[in-house]
């Protein structure tokens, strides 16, 4: 890799746009099927059981994959890394434009997910490498931004294209612009590092993908039997056990797993991981509120979603400079404050809660939530050296998206177990409300270590 100060910033500005656009297109197709998954239902006559899979297949794709990227990035220059991603997208997304029958739909979600896992590692560890240390938290900032505020348009981008056209067209108006990002990233994008002449451990890559699977395979299974995913999720975890013991031994692991010891890295990675699967988890129960207790459309509902969305984006835009100046104290505590705040009519959902408080309460925990994600992004890379930065990046997006699918999985399941569905939006509203506090405990914690380290 070369310097950050050997690449000027005209380059930089035409690699974050190029990375961030590319980027935001494969979050916010990863929940575009949402509000499609009913229509998709009906037209492919398949059962609800199977048409979920186009979202959650996606998501366990994302995990898998996604430790696979750190190897990619050292082996092959930046250019070729990212022209291989967007190709594989483009492919998933011309699979889905021509699909006819389910298998083929569910296929074209699959390729695109496993670039899309890549495409998110990729752009972390390009953006940290190339802007200077004391950058790091406004260029993080922005990469946040992307990771919130994508996943959370999505549903309403959908909407609103589902209005007036098929289900087919959120492949095909994504396709032209990841044909353009591929023609601008291809033409444009600098060849800034370096690639090394590392050995792939193929042992180490069928393990990570045996493992990772079943892990997040049980997480489906455990809705329809709790035995089979059960005994998934005890082989999947001690799989993924001899997979970090054997990346412990390798000179050049897939993974480096080792920067686990760093308690900036461990501690702000955790805090990270509970504002995100407060964010999805949220994001995931609110749609199921007011469409099946308020009646209120899928159109209508994505809208109720989109301040969030908004004041999300705007909040880890200017959070990311004030992190560089000050550091991530204040933020994250005000954050916390402020989502703690919001969950108050969140918790008191009943028949006839205004549709106003809840748009309100919805977006200013979206808010709180980006003053915390943002620092501890930052936070989590402040040890790291240029090196561990892919490693970082395939194991902080690895956990998160793990960690993503297991909050929306747990709100879903708490959500359907009462026989009142009132009773049971509350009781998943109560579930993020305790990952808050969680993620306050867990910063508390690091604070604490930060302080001892100093003295």
């Amino acid at each position: 890799m070369n310097q950050q100060g050997q690449i000027n910033s005209r380059i930089r500005r035409i690699v974050t746009i190029v990375l961030l656009g590319a980027c935001f297109i494969s979050l916010a197709s990863q929940t575009m099927m949402v509000t499609a998954l009913p229509v998709i239902q009906e037209e492919l006559h398949v059962s609800l059981n199977a048409v979920q899979w186009l979202t959650t297949g996606y998501t366990l794709i994302i995990g898998i994959v996604t430790p696979l990227s750190s190897n990619m990035y050292e082996k092959f220059t930046n250019r070729h890394v990212f022209t291989g991603i967007i190709g594989t997208f483009i492919i998933g997304t011309l699979v889905g434009c021509f699909a006819s029958n389910f298998a083929t739909l569910l296929l074209a979600r699959l390729i695109q997910a496993a670039a899309g896992g890549m495409l998110m590692t990729f752009q972390m560890t390009t953006m940290i490498s190339i802007y200077p240390i004391e950058k790091r938290g406004a260029i993080l900032g922005l990469s946040s931004l992307v990771i919130s505020a994508a996943p959370a348009l999505g549903p309403t981008i959908s909407g609103l294209i589902l209005e007036f056209l098929s289900w087919r067209w959120l492949f095909i108006l994504v396709l032209p612009l990841m044909i353009l990002a591929f023609i601008v990233g291809y033409l444009k994008l600098p060849n800034f590092s370096t690639p090394r002449p590392i050995k792939i451990d193929y042992l180490s890559v069928l393990i990570s993908l045996i493992g990772s699977g079943l892990a997040l395979g049980s997480l489906t299974v455990f809705q329809i039997n709790l035995w089979y995913g059960l005994a998934m999720l005890i082989v999947g975890l001690l799989i993924i056990a001899v997979f970090t013991k054997r990346q412990l031994r390798l000179k050049n692991p897939m993974l480096k797993v080792q920067i686990f010891a760093y308690p900036s890295f461990r501690w702000m990675t955790i805090v990270g991981i509970f504002a995100f699967m407060v964010l999805l988890g949220t994001e995931q129960l609110m749609p199921i509120y007011t469409e099946k207790i308020l009646g209120i459309g899928s159109f209508l509902s994505g809208l109720i979603l989109l301040p969030g969305a908004i004041g999300n984006a705007i909040t880890a835009y200017f959070v990311g400079p004030i992190y560089d100046k000050y550091g991530p104290k204040w933020l994250v505590m005000i954050g916390a404050v402020i989502m703690l705040l919001a969950s108050i009519p969140l918790v008191l959902v009943n028949h006839h809660s205004s549709v106003l408080i809840l748009t309100v309460a919805y977006m200013l925990r979206m808010i709180g939530n980006a003053f915390v994600f943002s620092p501890a992004l930052s936070e989590a890379f402040s040890e790291l050296s240029q090196e561990e930065n892919s490693h970082g990046t395939a194991l902080n997006n690895t956990l998160r998206q793990v960690s993503g699918a297991v909050s929306v999985t747990l709100c879903v399941v708490i959500a359907n177990t009462p026989t009142s569905l009132v009773s049971g939006i509350r009781y998943g509203m109560w579930s993020t409300v305790i990952m808050v506090v969680l993620m306050i405990l867990c910063f508390y914690h690091y604070l604490n270590i930060k302080k001892a380290n100093q003295k």
